[in-house]
């Protein structure tokens, strides 16, 4: 067996921009093999030639939401890679706003469940054989928007709800074999971890730093580092759980003087 056959294999959706590229990242640089997924091939051609010194990567363009194409990637994952050991769910449509509820369609209200909830549970399906064979885990990314909402959030929260409870229950039917948990990040900047033509330079003030008890807004590299601790053994008793990574934020109470 070669030597990169022998090392663990993730994939990661979503793998390409913001977090999910952060995540492949971290994962190259402690020795996994990943297969980035994700949507936008611009983006995933880009992260193949930055990430090629870091280790074994490939690059497979999927829509999360199309059974067939998930299907493909698994079985191209095993081709190029081999079995994998570790699904990291992090594919989604990111924009929480989609209007007043009144002036919601049906359509828009439709893609959200299909690609930030469907998409999990069809990659959870066809991964869940090597999964089990590897012993390995699920980590999929949810949002503090599943507890808590701002106005005109309806689809994208639902969505993240959802993908809590599915966590929990995917925990029960794939154990002891498989663990399976959430990471649901606060505000996390990715504006420097977007491809070439969308990236951009964060400016934020003081009072968004300071809204957060850590004194600062979360970056990619806050998550990829809760991914890495949660796919390993010192996370082996862990599952079923959800991880709220929002620097604090959430447990701080707003008043509003007058």
């Amino acid at each position: 067996m070669s030597e990169s056959k022998s090392r663990p294999v993730a994939l990661v959706t979503g793998g390409a921009q913001g977090i999910g590229r952060g995540i492949s990242s971290a994962l190259l640089q402690q020795g996994w093999q990943v297969m980035v997924a994700d949507i936008d091939g611009e983006a995933g051609t880009e992260c193949i030639h930055l990430f090629d010194s870091l280790g074994k990567v490939a690059f497979h363009p999927v829509d999360v939401s199309r059974e067939d194409q998930v299907k493909e990637l698994i079985k191209v994952t095993n081709e190029k890679l081999g079995p994998i050991s570790l699904l990291v769910n992090n594919a989604g449509l990111a924009n929480p706003y989609t209007g007043a509820l009144e002036d919601l369609d049906l359509t828009t209200w439709q893609r959200y469940l299909d690609v930030n909830l469907t998409g999990v549970f069809l990659c959870c399906k066809y991964a869940a054989a090597d999964l089990r064979a590897t012993q390995g885990s699920i980590i999929n990314l949810g949002s503090t928007r599943a507890t808590q909402s701002e106005p005109d959030t309806e689809a994208y929260s639902a969505s993240k709800g959802g993908v809590l409870s599915l966590t929990h229950s995917l925990a029960i039917s794939l154990g002891p074999d498989v663990r399976v948990n959430a990471i649901s990040p606060g505000w996390i900047e990715v504006g420097e971890w977007q491809k070439n033509s969308s990236r951009y330079q964060p400016f934020h003030s003081d009072e968004d730093h300071e809204q957060h008890p850590v004194g600062r807004m979360g970056k990619p590299d806050d998550v990829a580092g809760m991914v890495l601790w949660l796919a390993s053994d010192l996370a082996g008793f862990v599952t079923g759980q959800n991880f709220i990574l929002d620097g604090g934020m959430s447990r701080k109470m707003v008043y509003k003087e007058d």
